[in-house]
């Protein structure tokens, strides 16, 4: 038995070096953790494909990995890692516990596969990239076991003493490491006592409860006994055998399997036979089903061949760059500060004739205002106060009337002022505005909603974009049939933007604008932004919102 630990996922527990993690990677770790491996490598895959997150990428692909290896596709296990490794950068600290991850599980791979001298260099390579100190140890003892199974029990021993040396006396990891110290002290001498050292690595699996661990040190103990106590020997290879079926576990079985063959009486042994034949019939006949084994083979050729033309073409191009090197750069970096200057006077231009013509509005909608209290209110409640005064017989009736028309035209007026005033509690009337659409089957869910955000934006800006957003939410309520929504606020140099994305059912082919869209891609144009709408029939909608600031 190779005893090699297998770890999913590149990360410590709390793996501080990801910012974020998607939707679909958490619901495949949620899947995992069930042992729910297909639909996991599916939404793992999702992530993989369409996860803008470079390291998010790589760590979906050591998952991947993970579960191919458990399912005995080792090649296909080998591809993904290989793909995890080209999403990562050794430059990068906060990339290093995945890369530790992934050369480990190809040491492990390959350990599999019998690449021993494959498996150690990766081994190699995992522990320079680690610098958590219970990872290392597991990496030592994966690299000894890799040793061990090569034959070099030296090596092994000496691995192995180093691990201990490290280890307290208890647990699982220390029942692993003296059930593999002592199973290589007996291969490299056969006249060793192991023993006392196997059985007490037993006792303290059961004590843990490790099934796992149980299955090893029986396999260990019906290994060590097959030749001196033939009886013993099969004793334990029938708990091996029963621990293999507790844990759904083919390749323990077949082990287990093979070892009562060996040591069972020919009645049994044929019955034995028998039922290795089908399980290994049906486990190959799974294996086989995996796709691109050579993967792993194909990219070092690859990678090689590719190295190989750069390295003639760089030997042949060499002096004729290095004569064109200096012209390009200099023409490109004079270029470069022309454009940069250009762009600077054009935007300053552009920024205070934009200014201007705020300020131009501005001063006209105060001119229109002036003009309208004077021309409608002060004439009309100038008219009332002197009928008032000359009027002894005045009619009650008459001067209510009056002064409601009056109440009624200032209040229009004053909405019009209003309708370009800032507000300093916008931001929490748009979050009112938005979460009053979430349901028992809807989530509206708002990011980047700050004061701070709406400071830049201007009061005829704001008005507008809270019409926009009613828009949407309204079209989602009726239309969209989504679970989820995520409204995003960002602000950005000189404009801020609106994201907007639901999970429901996307804009249906050849009904698409629907007149609310069309007025909302009116009111964007009015305040001098854009719109842009990315929906696919049934894989929902996300519709963006970019606007210039005040």
């Amino acid at each position: 038995m190779g005893g090699l630990i297998i770890l999913f996922g590149c990360q410590k527990p709390d793996r501080p070096f990801l910012v974020s993690e998607s939707f679909d990677f958490k619901k495949a770790e949620t899947l995992l953790y069930q042992m729910k491996n297909d639909s996991a490598f599916y939404y793992f895959d999702r992530v993989a494909t369409g996860s803008k997150d470079s390291l998010e990428v790589a760590m979906a692909y050591n998952y991947m990995a993970s579960i191919q290896s458990d399912a005995g596709d080792y090649y296909g296990a080998q591809e993904s890692l290989t793909t995890s490794l080209k999403f990562l950068d050794e430059r990068k600290k906060h990339n290093y516990n995945c890369l530790a991850s992934d050369y480990n599980e190809l040491g492990m791979t390959s350990s599999k596969l019998k690449n021993f001298d494959s498996a150690i260099g990766y081994f190699d390579l995992a522990l320079r990239f680690s610098d958590d100190k219970n990872y290392l140890l597991i990496i030592l003892n994966n690299k000894a076991n890799a040793y061990r199974e090569k034959g070099a029990f030296m090596q092994a021993l000496v691995l192995y003493q180093q691990v201990l040396k490290q280890k307290k006396p208890e647990g699982k990891g220390y029942a692993r490491l003296l059930t593999n110290m002592a199973n290589a002290k007996w291969l490299q001498d056969p006249g060793y006592d192991a023993a006392p050292e196997l059985l007490k690595a037993l006792q303290i699996r059961k004590f843990a409860k490790d099934l796992r661990g149980q299955h090893s040190s029986y396999a260990h103990l019906a290994d060590y006994y097959s030749q001196s106590k033939p009886d013993s020997g099969l004793i334990y290879a029938h708990r091996m055998y029963s621990i293999a079926h507790q844990l759904n576990n083919p390749d323990g079985q077949l082990d287990a399997l093979q070892k009562l063959i060996r040591l069972s009486p020919a009645v049994d042994a044929k019955q034995y036979f028998s039922r290795y034949e089908q399980l290994n019939d049906s486990l190959q006949t799974a294996r086989n089903a995996a796709k691109n084994q050579f993967a792993l083979i194909r990219y070092h050729t690859k990678k090689n061949e590719a190295d190989n033309l750069k390295l003639q073409r760089d030997n042949s191009e060499k002096r004729y760059q290095l004569i064109q090197q200096s012209i390009r750069f200099y023409s490109t970096l004079i270029v470069f500060i022309f454009l940069i200057i250009v762009a600077s006077l054009w935007y300053k231009r552009r920024k205070q004739q934009s200014e201007q013509e705020k300020q131009d509005a501005i001063r006209e909608s105060q001119r229109k205002t002036s003009k309208k209290v004077h021309d409608t209110l002060a004439n009309d409640i100038y008219r009332i106060m002197k009928r008032i005064q000359h009027d002894v017989t005045l009619d009650r009736t008459w001067l209510v009337d009056n002064i409601d028309e009056v109440y009624e035209r200032a209040r229009d007026i004053s909405y019009e002022i209003n309708k370009t005033t800032d507000d300093n509690s916008f931001h929490e009337k748009i979050s009112e505005l938005l979460k009053s659409f979430a349901t028992e089957t809807t989530k509206v869910i708002l990011v980047g909603n700050s004061e701070e955000l709406w400071k830049k934006v201007s009061g005829v800006c704001k008005l507008e974009l809270k019409y926009i957003l009613q828009e949407l939410m309204v079209n989602m309520q009726k239309h969209s049939k989504a679970e989820n929504v995520v409204i995003r606020f960002d602000a950005q140099a000189g404009q801020h933007s609106i994201t907007y994305i639901d999970d429901g059912i996307g804009l249906p082919t050849g009904d698409f604008p629907k007149n609310g869209l069309t007025n909302t891609g009116n009111r964007i144009n009015l305040i001098g932004g854009q719109i842009t709408f990315d929906s696919c029939p049934g894989k929902g909608l996300q519709i963006q919102l970019v606007f210039p600031t005040a």
